[in-house]
C-alpha cells in the first residue's frame, strides 16, 4: 500500500465511521429522520420495515464498512457499501431538513455538498484497483490470450495440412509414376 492510500484511506473513512457509530446509538433519532421516508416507501416494501431496526442497521454498516476501508480490508467493496449508505443518508437529510429559514437552506446545502463530496471520494475509491489489474481487465486480458493462442493454432494447423497435401500429392506422383 502506498503512503498516500496508507493515509488517505483512514482520513476519509473517519467521517463514515463516527457518523455511523453515532446513527447506531442514536438510533431513534435517525429512527425519526427515517420515519417520512418509510412511510412513503411502505406501499412498495412487500414486508413491514421497524424504522428503530432499520437506523441500527445503518448505522452499524456504514460503521463496520468504515473500519474495513479504514484498515484496507476489502477496500473496493467497502468503498462500495459506504456510497450506497451515503447516498440513502443524502437522500434522507435532503428530505427530512428543516428549511424554515435562509440560515437552514444554507446549512441543508452545506450538508448536501459535504455528502455528495464524500460519495464522490468513495465513489473513486471503489474503482481503485491500488495499481494492480481489476478483474475486468484480466477478464479481457485472458480473453486475448485466448484468441491468440486459437489464431497460432489454427495458422499451424493450417501449415500442417498445407505440408500433407504437398506429401500426399509427392506420394500419388510416384505411385503413378511407378506404376506406368
Amino acid at each position: 500500500m502506498t503512503a498516500v492510500r496508507f493515509l488517505a484511506r483512514p482520513l476519509l473513512a473517519s467521517s463514515f465511521i463516527v457518523a455511523g457509530f453515532d446513527k447506531f446509538k442514536n438510533a431513534d433519532d435517525t429512527a425519526e429522520q427515517l420515519s417520512p421516508v418509510l412511510r412513503r416507501a411502505a406501499d412498495a416494501l412487500p414486508v413491514r420495515v421497524e424504522e428503530k431496526t432499520l437506523a441500527r442497521a445503518v448505522g452499524a454498516t456504514q460503521l463496520g464498512a468504515g473500519l474495513l476501508f479504514a484498515f484496507g480490508k476489502v477496500p473496493r467493496f467497502s468503498a462500495s457499501v459506504l456510497a450506497l449508505t451515503t447516498a440513502l443518508n443524502t437522500f434522507v437529510e435532503w428530505r427530512t431538513a428543516d428549511i424554515g429559514s435562509k440560515g437552514l437552506r444554507a446549512e441543508r446545502r452545506a450538508r448536501l455538498l459535504k455528502n455528495l463530496s464524500l460519495v464522490g471520494g468513495v465513489l473513486l475509491a471503489s474503482v481503485d484497483t491500488a495499481g494492480r489489474p481489476g478483474l475486468a481487465w484480466r477478464a479481457q486480458q485472458l480473453a486475448a490470450d485466448a484468441s491468440r493462442t486459437a489464431k497460432t493454432t489454427m495458422a499451424a494447423n493450417a501449415d500442417a495440412a498445407k505440408s500433407a497435401t504437398k506429401a500426399v500429392k509427392k506420394a500419388g506422383r510416384a505411385i503413378s509414376g511407378g506404376h506406368a
